[in-house]
């Protein structure tokens, strides 16, 4: 089993929303050290939280965070983001912006802080992914597609790491209400509660939490027919 008391974090976009709820929740449950990234360190707002600058699309920015937290037994992704582009009519570069933060950031942090995690005796990793990683929803389809990637990332990487003393997590959620859902009308899960289901799935070893009921429904919708998923394609 992970603890989190004692445990040194680092903690990727976590200045703001579920990022910020982590760091919190993390000292209340006794970790050591908590570095929080963002690409503006000055807006780590946290008193003990170590700020560091990490722009995760720049893999020499994510190497610089490695030589600067050598003691870190835990690597929560957290950063991400979305534009809101389309397959169809958005620039193939934004499409490319989403698959370079939510995919490949988190890759180059994983890649990195692997052989951190396995110098300081083995360790976790906790990716956050989204039930947009196994629903398509108009209007977020790069962004839906960059998670479904990260899915498939946090899959293969559990079992190359797993030989390693590295357990990996994957956060699955649904609507959080954070600065990202500001327009979305429907219910929304607050960021502590995500990171309190989060941190509970570090400390239980768990292969995949799922934080919300819409979540929960949406993986069980996978084992059916498309049409059960999306009623648009229900045959009249």
């Amino acid at each position: 089993m992970t603890s989190i008391k004692d445990s040194v974090v680092l903690v990727t976009g976590g200045s703001r929303g579920i990022g910020k709820a982590l760091v919190e929740e993390l000292y209340t449950r006794g970790a050591t050290k908590v570095y929080a990234t963002a690409r503006d360190r000055r807006t780590i707002t946290h008193p003990d939280a170590i700020p560091l600058t990490l722009e995760v699309t720049d893999p020499d920015s994510v190497a610089a965070a490695a030589l600067h937290a050598p003691d870190v037994t835990i690597v929560i992704n957290n950063a991400g983001a979305t534009t809101g582009a389309s397959f169809l009519d958005s620039p193939i570069e934004d499409i490319r912006r989403e698959f370079d933060i939510n995919f490949f950031g988190a890759l180059h942090v994983n890649r990195a802080f692997a052989p951190v995690l396995e110098r300081n005796g083995g360790g976790h990793i906790l990716t956050i992914h989204s039930a947009l990683s196994w629903i398509a929803i108009p209007g977020t389809d790069a962004y839906g597609a960059s998670k479904a990637a990260l899915w498939s990332q946090t899959n293969a990487l559990r079992l190359a790491l797993a030989p390693r003393g590295i357990g990996v997590t994957g956060l699955h959620v649904g609507f959080v209400d954070t600065d990202m859902t500001a327009g979305v009308g429907a219910p929304k899960t607050a960021p502590h509660s995500v990171a309190v289901q989060a941190l509970d799935g570090i400390e239980t070893d768990a292969f995949e939490v799922l934080a919300d009921e819409l979540t929960r429904q949406v993986k069980a919708g996978l084992a059916a027919d498309p049409a059960a998923l999306y009623s648009q394609l229900a045959r009249q």
